[in-house]
């Protein structure tokens, strides 16, 4: 198909000037923002025009302040942040990707249009336009109807004009905007935000935010020297994300956890109203009778009646807020291992801590950086560590104790032993004279083994009241720490020792100190010894049992306690000697039971033996024998039944004497 030649229509959405404002402060933070200030000379009636991407407007309306001096800021605007598809809706026509010429303009019905072909012009009002397919002796085309000024219909060739143009200056201005719109989408990666001004002279201004930043990042360097205290180095690694270059910024770098969140504030918002109407501005239906079944009186006509709800809507405004950070370079005479610039001043701001940088820096866009913002002599020494009961060897360690007037923030630390690398360590935030543990390697030279010893030990207390035995019992387990050093040098080691719930230590030296989870224990090991470390703890717990549930083998557990006082223990006896008579006569009375139950079998067997030779000729003597043997296992069952309830009757006397004896015990 041959190319459709483009419409003439001049785009005119120029970029409005600006005044620049370089980039004068930076101050980033570990929680994803970073705080900008802007500054510089605004000349009479001149705007200055920042540039953002889209998603760092949410955070500047949020944030942004301006101050100035010589001059009054008369306001503030911004590129909208409607959707393209908000802006588009109002047009009366579409352009869409990859849209002939002839689509477009068939959507214009009504519109006058010139257009020339060559020297000649012709001129009319679209009637429809349309995309002709081709074939194997004409190629595709596009057509134009025009009803022309004489009245009559003419088809164009649209890719024959050489020129197109809508007469009407509303149309034509909305073809610009329309167009405008999509060249807009396509740099929606940049806002503008513009400071503008009315004054006739020169002034200063200054204009600071927040934006979304990388977090700074920051990584230490621990050297230890054969002799004197050893240094530590901070190094802060930072990246400029923003698309512009840092040229002699002025550089803090904050360290804590202030609350950040994103305001939806860019984005137009848009509220849905609730319809309202009043109920005799609608129509009213017809209504469809049906037929009759049977003959009864109509019922009343039924009137529907409807209502609407009015509500009302309101959309409040959301005001910014402002930080201020001063960041003063500064050179202090500080001793460096590294040979980089010193450090600059460090402050405390609220719970947050912040660093800045001594001298101007300069980061390119896309650009990142190292510099230092510590570099002194620290407390620290040497150790080793012990806190994996499933691993032999304990850890090589370092102990630093901040005593450089500062908040170190956490980060990666790299060790160095007399030079030499000697292995990493991780470090969590930890403020001006707090203490830290590292372990940056594994101690080969030392070997550890533990062995447990555990008991539940005898009661500590005994008591007794309202029939209850309360008694205070302990469980003592014992932990031995077996330490061997084959190296030729004395070490200093730390075993973290678990806390547990419910134990506490027994005949064990003091901890050097206790963490929510562990005790340290600090002990010299020899060069080339050997160390044994116990670690006793117990539980002491509280128990509760009804006397009358105990048996007479639990209760001498309590008697032959030693903690049990002669007084408690002889009413314990007592009650287990009133309890093992107990159990005696009820083993009798079960015995004699037993008895009665034989000898009422026995008995029923003779029963039968007679009856059966009673019917039977010259057994007379038999029966007599079965007949005198019945009376005796008669007798023989009525003692023991008498015995039997004589036993019962020893036995309820037993128990009252021991329900008496457990009711009045008391110690």
């Amino acid at each position: 198909m041959q190319s459709t030649k483009l419409m003439v229509l001049a785009l005119c959405a120029a970029a409005l000037p600006g005044a620049e404002l370089p980039v004068r402060t930076v101050v980033l933070y570990k929680h994803g923002v970073g705080f900008f200030e802007r500054g510089g000379t605004l000349g009479p009636g001149e705007s200055a025009r920042l540039d953002f991407k889209t998603d760092e407007m949410n955070d500047v309306l949020k944030s942004l302040t301006i101050t100035e001096q010589g001059g009054q800021v008369t306001g503030v605007r911004y590129d909208s942040g409607i959707p393209l598809e908000k802006k588009l809706a109002d047009f009366p026509f579409r352009i869409k990707d990859g849209q002939p010429l002839s689509a477009v303009i068939d959507q214009l019905k009504g519109a006058r249009i010139e257009m020339e072909f060559g020297p000649q012009k012709v001129e009319g009002e679209i009637v429809s336009a349309r995309l002709i397919a081709g074939d194997k002796e004409r190629p595709e085309r596009e057509q134009l109807t025009l009803l022309m000024d004489s009245g009559e219909l003419r088809n164009v060739d649209l890719a024959a004009a050489t020129a197109i143009r809508f007469t009407d200056a509303k149309l034509q201005l909305q073809f610009r905007d329309y167009l405008a719109a999509l060249a807009d989408s396509r740099s929606k990666d940049t806002r503008s935000v513009y400071i503008d001004s009315s004054d006739a002279k020169s002034r200063e201004v200054r204009a600071s935010y927040i934006i979304p930043m990388p977090a700074w990042k920051s990584s230490y360097r621990l050297l230890f020297a054969d002799k004197g205290e050893p240094t530590l180095e901070g190094w802060a690694i930072v990246d400029n994300t923003t698309g512009e270059d840092w040229t002699n910024v002025h550089l803090s770098l904050v360290s804590g956890k202030p609350i950040s969140f994103i305001s939806q504030l860019y984005a137009p918002k848009y509220v849905n109203r609730l319809g309202a109407e009043l109920p005799e501005d609608q129509a009213v239906a017809p209504t469809v009778y049906g037929g009759a079944v049977e003959q009864k009186a109509a019922p009343a006509p039924l009137v529907q009646a409807q209502s609407g709800a009015i509500s009302s809507g309101y959309l409040g405004g959301v005001a910014g807020g402002s930080i201020a950070i001063n960041g003063r370079p500064s050179a202090d005479g500080i001793a460096r291992i590294s040979t980089v610039a010193p450090a600059g001043p460090a402050q405390e701001i609220a719970d947050l801590f912040e660093y800045t940088i001594a001298n101007p820096v300069t980061v390119r866009k896309d650009g990142s950086a190292m510099m230092p913002f510590l570099q002194q002599k620290i407390d620290a020494r040497k150790l080793i560590i012990y806190s994996d009961p499933t691993k032999p060897n304990p850890f090589s360690a370092a102990e630093i104790t901040n005593n450089t007037g500062k908040t170190l923030d956490g980060g990666p630390i790299t060790v160095y032993d007399a030079g030499a690398y000697a292995g990493e360590a991780l470090v969590e935030t930890f403020k001006n004279a707090d203490k830290r543990f590292i372990n940056y390697g594994v101690d080969l030279g030392t070997r550890i083994a533990t062995n447990l010893d555990s008991r539940t030990d005898e009661i500590r207390e005994l008591h007794a009241h309202n029939g209850l035995l309360m008694a205070k019992a302990a469980i003592v387990q014992k932990k031995t720490y077996s330490v061997v050093n084959v190296d030729p040098r004395a070490k200093t080691l730390i075993i973290e020792h678990p806390v547990r719930a419910g134990f506490h230590l027994i005949d064990t030296p003091k901890p050097s100190e206790t963490t929510g989870n562990v005790y340290r224990f600090e002990i010299d090991v020899p060069a080339k010894g050997h160390v044994d470390f116990p670690v006793t703890e117990e539980n002491v717990y509280d128990t509760q049992v009804s006397v009358s549930s105990l048996n007479p083998d639990a209760l001498l557990v309590y008697i032959r306690n030693k903690n049990v006082s002669d007084t408690a223990r002889a009413h314990l006896r007592q009650i287990a000697d009133l309890k093992t008579q107990i159990a005696n006569a009820e083993a009798e009375r079960r015995s004699v039971g037993d008895q009665v139950n034989s000898v009422t079998s026995d008995e029923e067997r003779n029963r039968q033996n007679i009856a059966s030779l009673s019917a039977v000729s010259g057994q007379q003597q038999q029966v007599q024998d079965y007949a005198r043997k019945l009376a005796d296992q008669e007798g023989q069952i009525a003692k023991l039944r008498d015995r039997e309830t004589a036993i019962g009757k020893q036995i309820d006397t037993l128990r009252a004497q021991l329900d008496d004896r457990i009711e009045k015990l008391d110690f």
